[in-house]
């Protein structure tokens, strides 16, 4: 077995590190690890959608999206993640393989002392509070399962960072699920860390399995990934699902109501209507905007360059940047 007590925290390294491992391993994987600060989102989801753009950038909470489904979480370090990498077992649905790899992180933490459950079928609860939500990747017989536990994590982050459901977007891409949740270190019989608690967990699962390091040559690949994909804007906003956006709002103009489809993160589609002022015909706003990626700096770039006075009277480039999230 592969058996890794990652040190990195960089969330970039550690989704690279997570591909490169499903893909360039044949033993049994299993690994501990944690990120800084950020929101890792499910490989189908609208990262956009998901998450408050103007909270996580303020507070430098980056945004990466991993390869497995499921809904969108919140990192720091009060978060401890594992990963189960092995092959897949005949005729085993996700449901089998969910109750396959939390096994082992329910052991531990009933030999803490702490009753936790698996709950419908891929979260790890308390009390019906949730500590742990868990997704799996599939890849030709080989399988990759991950999860979060909620040690000693910010639950203010955690709620702030995550955009609650806003009706301006329509799509289908998958929506995270809101949930009643807890940290572990409040249900320990004794104080503990969450360093404590990853050797605990080392300790426990690996048991005589000696610890590894990647080699020099995995680094230099796992680095390079990170670089090429995984702190991309293509792969962590780009690669959202097509959806839909509309917003209304009374300006100094008038009322603007604003509709578009994103596609490949840039915008396909673009329709204005309301009952503003204008000195030129909107359809050469539209057709401006057409192409522009759908993030915070590219379109307030765009709109500084076209200058949207002449468009919608007396309206500042910030207003109407606001206007398309």
């Amino acid at each position: 077995m592969f058996f890794i007590v990652d040190r990195q925290t960089d969330p970039y390294i550690n989704l690279a590190a997570e591909e490169y491992l499903l893909h360039n391993r044949n033993d049994r994987v299993f690994r501990l690890w944690r990120n800084e600060s950020c929101v890792v989102i499910g490989r189908n989801q609208n990262a956009i959608k998901e998450i408050d753009i103007d909270y996580v950038k303020a507070n430098g909470i980056k945004v990466v999206r991993r390869l497995s489904g499921g809904g969108a979480v919140f990192h720091d370090f009060g978060n401890v993640n594992f990963t189960f990498i092995d092959s897949k077992r005949e005729d085993e649905d996700t449901a089998s393989m969910f109750r396959r790899f939390t096994a082992p992180i329910l052991d531990a933490l009933h030999s803490l002392g702490v009753d936790a459950g698996l709950q419908g079928r891929n979260d790890l609860t308390i009390d019906g509070r949730k500590i742990s939500g868990n997704a799996i990747c599939v890849e030709r017989d080989r399988v990759l399962m991950h999860g979060t536990l909620l040690f000693s994590s910010s639950m203010g982050d955690l709620s702030a960072a995550l955009r609650n459901r806003s009706v301006k977007y329509s799509d289908k891409a998958v929506k995270s699920n809101i949930s009643r949740v807890t940290n572990i270190c409040d249900h320990l019989k004794r104080p503990m860390t969450a360093e404590e608690f990853i050797d605990y967990l080392a300790a426990f699962i690996g048991r005589t399995e000696p610890r590894r390091d990647y080699s020099n040559e995995d680094l230099e690949a796992i680095d390079a990934l990170a670089r090429q994909k995984y702190s991309t804007d293509r792969w962590n906003f780009a690669a959202s699902p097509k959806y839909t956006f509309s917003n209304t709002a009374k300006l100094g103009c008038g009322v603007v109501e604003l509709t578009f489809d994103v596609a490949g993160g840039a915008i396909e589609r673009i329709a204005v209507g309301g009952d503003f002022f204008f000195t030129r015909p909107i359809e050469e706003f539209c057709q401006k905007m057409k192409g522009c990626p759908h993030t915070k700096e590219e379109i307030a770039g765009r709109i500084r360059e076209i200058a949207p006075g002449d468009y919608f009277a007396g309206v500042s480039c910030q207003e109407l940047t606001d206007m398309f999230f």
